[in-house]
């Protein structure tokens, strides 16, 4: 008699757990130490979260605890801190502190009680994405200038103060912010650009209609004034939304919107109405990768581009075998005739063992290196590995093949997998769970505390009990900043914010961000012990095979080919820009937005 466990063991995991019910995988796990490899396997568990709760987790460099990460997802929570103006933050009731800003985490309530599995942040605002695919949105889209009262939100200034959902023909798989705009990607590999929240346009172009591998997008990513897609085969096509032909073309149909009275006012219940409509442009393609050097940790498969990150007006590309490359893109003229430039000293692991960092101190160099993930902001880069000796090296839209990376010894060897910055502050995730704030004060940005309650020489809070008292009593001036990393408590004023996992963070201009589980969720919460498989999981996308549709292939990575099991993998946006240029890694002063 056959046994489930004869079959091979990627059968089981691809063909028979995927359709079995939470309880149940829990006890076949419990049945003998093979069962409980296999129910415990974590790539399963990551596949798992992509189909059940629309999380790719593509902008980190997480490799384990995807487990842990579902039992959480049931109940995530949002986090907001920072700057208020605009909107920005989404809170129905700002708490009153020192110096009028938020400077710690506040859970933000989403009205319809959506799971939020990513964040992106713009100059002024938010972009969430829930578990069904559903986009949230609050704060304002274009902060340099206003709307009036009774404007709809095609109008870019229009300022949503509480969260608002976006009503789009599909669900929406990924979201990358730019300074006043954002690009999305969603379940039918369509392309969204938006310039305001209720007027999209989806790029309608042969070269990204989804037919062959070389045409379908896995990957959106904004810069400051431009959008960028990465396709299957590795091809990069680049637009520019704000400068000629397309800002006349997208301006031509505003005025024609408008004079249809396709406003897209918000509804009662919270809900922004987009009134979409199709862009027929041709993107421009950026060349092909140059001829590359083997890396030591290089995969068997050809190179291509996997990921990218956007700078003010130059991309950061890294392949599958780690290299990572620079391009600029400032207009559809001048990139015609640019090239991919290799940077070696962000990519071989000899370079980084030569780096002042480790030769003049105490710091461990690493033994070996690959480079899995890239994320940018205005003129600062960032190229991290995973692991617990983690790599993290810090570029400038002015490095070039010769230049030698930022090395901040406190994020080296951290289990860090998640950088983001704003104007003049700068986020850390680590594996653990924790997050790493350091820069300036940027009202609040940092969330270590209100200064004015914190102890002296605390992080985040004043030198002195000379200057804290004084502040209190003026209103001012503001802390200094901090150039150690610091970490972020979660649940203010509450007993429990020591028993909280940040999973997610988004930063950009002078606010911020996280996504946060509960490490001890509410007793009322469904636990893997419960017999019965309950309702269905909330905000399951429905699998091909349930519905009758032809199955379809999505990557888990950007540019790789997954099991039928593979949700629609895509990558989760990073942060934009905020409208004070600060983009420099040391201490720096301005203005709030």
């Amino acid at each position: 008699m056959t046994m489930l466990s004869d079959l091979p063991i990627e059968v089981i995991l691809d063909n028979v757990l995927p359709w079995l019910a939470i309880p149940d995988l829990i006890h076949l796990g419990q049945t003998d130490h093979f069962f409980a490899r296999l129910c415990n396997d974590e790539t399963f568990w990551k596949r798992k979260l992509e189909e059940d709760f629309n999380f790719t987790d593509e902008r980190t460099a997480r490799i384990s605890g995807w487990k842990h990460l579902y039992r959480g997802l049931l109940n995530p929570k949002t986090y907001v801190w920072g700057e208020t103006s605009k909107g920005r933050l989404g809170l129905r009731k700002i708490p009153s502190t020192t110096l009028h800003d938020v400077p710690y985490p506040v859970e933000l309530q989403i009205k319809s009680g959506a799971r939020i599995v990513s964040l992106s942040a713009a100059g002024w605002a938010f972009f969430a994405l829930d578990s069904a695919g559903s986009v949230y949105v609050w704060g304002t889209l274009n902060g340099t200038s206003y709307a009036l009262q009774h404007d709809g939100y095609s109008e870019p200034a229009k300022p949503a103060h509480t969260p608002l959902r976006l009503d789009m023909p599909s669900p929406t798989r990924s979201i990358s912010c730019g300074r006043l705009h954002a690009t999305t990607l969603d379940d039918q590999h369509h392309v969204w650009t938006f310039l305001s929240w209720g007027r999209p346009f989806r790029l309608d172009t042969p070269a990204l209609n989804a037919t062959t591998l070389d045409s379908t997008p896995v990957l959106v990513e904004s810069g400051w004034n431009f959008s960028s897609v990465l396709t299957k085969s590795g091809d990069v096509y680049v637009w520019w939304p704000f400068a000629a032909p397309l800002k006349d073309v997208i301006a031509a149909q505003d005025v024609a919107m408008d004079a249809a009275n396709q406003k897209a006012h918000a509804t009662e219940d919270g809900v922004i109405p987009c009134s979409t409509w199709e862009l027929r442009q041709e993107p421009t393609m950026l060349p092909p990768l140059p001829q590359l050097p083997e890396l030591p940790l290089g995969l068997a498969e050809p190179v291509k581009l996997v990921k990218l990150a956007a700078l003010e007006s130059r991309l950061i590309g890294l392949t599958n075998h780690g290299h990572v490359l620079s391009i600029p893109v400032e207009s559809d003229v001048a990139v015609r005739s640019e090239r991919w430039e290799y940077l070696p000293n962000f990519s071989e692991v000899d370079k980084v063992q030569q780096h002042p960092a480790y030769v003049s101190s105490q710091l461990k160099p690493p033994q070996s290196l690959r480079i899995s993930h890239i994320s940018a902001q205005f003129q600062t880069f960032v190229a991290y590995s995973p692991g617990s000796s983690s790599v993290i090296l810090l570029g400038s839209h002015e490095t070039h093949a010769n230049s030698n990376p930022l090395i901040l010894p406190a994020l080296q060897n951290n289990d860090v997998i998640s950088v983001v910055l704003g104007d003049y502050h700068y986020g850390a995730l680590t594996s653990t769970g924790k997050l790493l704030t350091w820069g300036e004060y940027s009202r609040g940005a940092l969330g270590l505390g209100d200064p004015g309650q914190l102890p002296p020489g605390q992080p985040g809070g004043y030198g002195t009990e000379a200057r804290r008292s004084a502040a209190v009593a003026n209103g001012g001036p503001y802390p200094p900043g901090i150039s150690e990393p610091a970490e972020v408590s979660f649940g203010h004023g509450n007993a429990q914010r020591d028993k909280m996992f940040c999973f997610a963070i988004a930063a950009a201009g002078w606010h911020m961000g996280a996504l946060v589980i509960d490490l001890e969720p509410p007793t009322d919460v469904q636990n893997d012990n419960d017999e019965d498989e309950g309702p269905p999981m909330p905000g399951r996308f429905p699998r091909s095979r349930e519905t009758g549709e032809s199955p379809q292939d999505y990557p888990g990575e950007p540019g790789q080919w997954g099991p039928p099991i593979m949700a629609r993998g895509f990558r989760i946006g990073f942060a934009g820009r905020g409208a004070i240029r600060g983009g420099h890694l040391g201490r720096g002063r301005g203005r709030g937005l």
